[in-house]
């Protein structure tokens, strides 16, 4: 890749811990990427490598086809925002943005007053502009703290996490603002978050890491769509996967001594043998949708209810399943409760983890789960 940035077997030790393993990635100009896991997956390890804050333990990091492994970060074209509101409190919200183009010197005032109003303005900041950090809501010092990354117009900007310290209304307002404010910009942007919900809303492309490890990359709604492992399908479900040891047998799958179904639609090419069945919660139902679909007797364990939404942990016999289920329900421990899903919903898995099926791709929306 002539340009972009690309990672080449990088691997990270810091205190006699693993932190990255082995990582091969590369990221084209104009890119928006997301790097997807849980927390201490290794998102931030590999930010910071980018970033020039850390060094690799071995392997290359190549900027623009220019070896920088050993570069630090004031000879980088790089921006950076954290989960922390890191902004300047002694400076206005004009000076905390014009701050990166002040350090650099290479701009006179008027050029400098023109970028900082037009970045401003990209992030709704203009009546603040003469305020202090301190005198604006969590939402607008995180905006502050981003405009001052994008007035630099570096060539790779790196979020972590940006919104993970806002309440849940600002969260939702600024994921829908940041296709736009990102949209078209020539460099390469790498978003880091734990929530697979997110990455969905922000698209572009995704690779997903785990325990420092990086397991699938691809495009958001590919990568959702058909996860390649087990390991990846629960990083890309929240809540996690529910997932199911069973036998298939002629044209059925057993799920239990009680229970088994028919082999239909994308299932049907599975061999006889063992599998691990996948479901993600949204997709277990309280009342049937379809004459296809299976009934699933379970036997609840406990409730939790968010919002709308209650989100039902129960087992049938000896497998355990979340399901996310539409307005507040109580159960009590140990109740006996059916469940239906379709089996045209489900993930295969074969024994050593690997996916083997894949419901079809029209099942998920664009915009995410349906």
């Amino acid at each position: 890749m002539k340009h972009g940035i690309e990672l080449d077997n990088v691997t990270r030790m810091a205190g006699g811990e693993m932190h990255l393993a082995d990582i091969q990635l590369a990221l084209e100009p104009g890119s928006f990427n997301i790097l997807l896991g849980r927390t201490r997956a290794g998102k931030t390890s590999l930010l910071r490598l980018m970033a020039g804050l850390d060094r690799p333990t071995s392997g290359a990091i190549r900027f623009n086809g220019v070896d920088v492994t050993r570069w630090d970060v004031r000879r980088r074209d790089v921006a950076m925002v954290y989960q922390q509101f890191v902004n300047y409190p002694s400076l206005t919200v004009y000076e905390n943005i014009a701050s990166p183009l002040r350090l650099a010197g290479k701009l006179g005032k008027p050029e400098i007053d023109k970028r900082v109003r037009e970045t401003a303005a990209v992030l709704r900041l203009e009546p603040f502009l003469q305020r202090l950090p301190a005198e604006l809501s969590g939402g607008q010092q995180q905006r502050t703290a981003m405009a001052r990354a994008l007035v630099k117009d570096a060539s790779l900007l790196l979020l972590d996490e940006p919104l993970a310290n806002l309440d849940y209304k600002l969260r939702e307002e600024l994921r829908t603002e940041m296709r736009q404010i990102f949209r078209d910009r020539p460099a390469v942007i790498v978003y880091a978050t734990t929530e697979p919900t997110e990455a969905l809303l922000l698209g572009g492309r995704t690779a997903v890491l785990h325990e420092g490890r990086l397991l699938q990359t691809g495009s958001t709604l590919e990568v959702y769509q058909a996860p390649a492992t087990e390991q990846v399908g629960q990083v890309f479900s929240d809540p996690q996967m529910s997932l199911w040891t069973v036998e298939v047998t002629g044209a059925e799958v057993r799920l239990s001594p009680e229970l088994a179904f028919p082999l239909c639609g994308h299932l049907r090419g599975l061999a006889p043998g063992p599998y691990r069945l996948g479901l993600r919660a949204h997709h277990l139902r309280l009342a049937p949708a379809s004459a296809t679909d299976v009934r699933l007797p379970v036997r609840v364990e406990v409730e939790e209810i968010s919002g709308s939404e209650t989100l039902i942990h129960a087992t049938h016999g000896r497998h355990a399943l979340s399901a996310q289920v539409e307005g507040v329900h109580r159960h009590p421990f140990g109740a006996a409760l059916d469940l239906f899903f379709s089996p045209s919903r489900l993930f295969a898995f074969g024994p050593d983890g690997r996916l083997v099926a894949a419901p079809p791709s029209t099942q998920e929306g664009a915009h995410g789960p349906n």
